[in-house]
């Protein structure tokens, strides 16, 4: 699988522009603020439907303009497979393939599998549990439709049951018998999320693992971890012990979507005793790990997206992912870089054809 051409219309910094793609490497060079990250984005956006770094889908419509358009064209399985992802201010979102728009956005994830690589990833290892939990399901919902399905069902359960519990509050009401019909729900959902989430872990972190192990040249040991309640009893229990609690603080505290992963270096917090190059390749390791998973998983090689990943790294560490991606596991890669001099000496050193944009 592989993007041939990408056209944008009032995307980001962008009034109109086109590219047509090699097969194999494509390089954004250029001056910050040129938008080597805006068009890797666009990119982003033709498979999931959503930008990766503004989740507020209006403000990727250039200043001054009423809508955007990101249209691509792909090569998939020997089909012409055409993405057109379009918002007008005040309107709808629309993702079309081959002029037919989807009616659920959910039902476009996983066709074009993806993975992106960049100084965003950061918050993975800063931010809080979130972050972490929307990367696990980001990875297992590409190459499981099912599992994405249990989780719209689950959050949307959610949302009802901590509107119920607001609602005891404000009417100095209780209803156990209502509260019990949500636990049995959240519990049939939430108990095959923490199954499948717990299975995608025993395969990925040994695959992740070997990859970080690959950057760093073998010289430190990491661990990744699951972080759930759900490994010692079931969630219905959870529930029903976590009642009173719930009613006081008026949402549901306890649950699958209060899972976490552990990331730590030599048995210590990557976030605290990390430095900047280690943090970087952890990060560098997950999202290859990542590739290698729904690579298998969904027997389609994923484009990789490598946004400004040579920052901060030391030449050692550069030359071990440029040695990664440097064979024909890897399907069509897009990077982005504001040294022209580097990228050009990086790209000469992987045996593949490639295209230098400008920008």
């Amino acid at each position: 699988m592989f993007l041939k051409k990408l056209s944008l219309i009032n995307y980001k910094n962008f009034d109109s522009q086109n590219f047509e793609f090699d097969t194999k490497i494509n390089c954004f060079v250029g001056n910050n603020g040129v938008g080597k990250t805006n068009a890797l984005d666009a990119i982003y956006h033709l498979s999931f439907g959503k930008s990766y770094f503004n989740p507020v889908a209006t403000q990727n419509i250039k200043h001054g303009a009423d809508f955007f358009v990101v249209d691509g064209e792909f090569e998939k399985n020997n089909r012409e497979e055409k993405i057109i992802c379009s918002l007008k201010r005040g309107m709808k979102k629309v993702i079309k393939r081959n002029g037919k728009a989807y009616e659920k956005f959910s039902e476009h994830i996983g066709f074009l599998p993806l993975v992106i690589i960049s100084p965003a990833d950061r918050d993975l290892i800063m931010e809080g549990s979130d972050t972490r939990r929307k990367f696990m399901d980001g990875v297992i919902s590409q190459s499981d439709q099912n599992y994405l399905k249990d989780l719209i069902s689950y959050n949307k359960v959610l949302t009802q049951r901590n509107s119920l519990l607001k609602y005891f509050v404000a009417n100095q009401t209780f209803d156990k018998t209502t509260l019990e019909v949500y636990n049995e729900q959240l519990n049939t959902y939430g108990t095959k999320i923490f199954k499948k989430r717990a299975a995608f872990l025993e395969t990925f972190i040994p695959i992740f693992k070997e990859q970080y192990a690959t950057i760093s040249g073998e010289n430190e040991i990491v661990s990744l971890s699951y972080e759930t309640k759900l490994l010692h009893t079931d969630l219905k229990s959870l529930l029903e012990q976590s009642i009173d609690k719930d009613r006081a603080l008026q949402y549901t505290s306890v649950g699958v979507h209060k899972d976490d992963l552990d990331f730590k270096i030599e048995d210590h917090a990557i976030k605290k005793f990390g430095s900047q190059g280690q943090q970087k390749s952890f990060l560098i390791a997950l999202k290859l790990a990542q590739f290698n998973f729904i690579k298998e998983q969904a027997q389609t090689t994923p484009i990789l997206i490598l946004d400004d990943i040579f920052d901060k790294l030391d030449e050692n560490r550069v030359a071990h992912i440029v040695s990664l991606v440097d064979n024909e596991h890897f399907g069509q890669i897009f990077i982005s870089d504001t040294h022209p001099d580097r990228t050009e000496n990086v790209v000469k050193n992987i045996h593949q054809s490639y295209k230098i944009f400008k920008l």
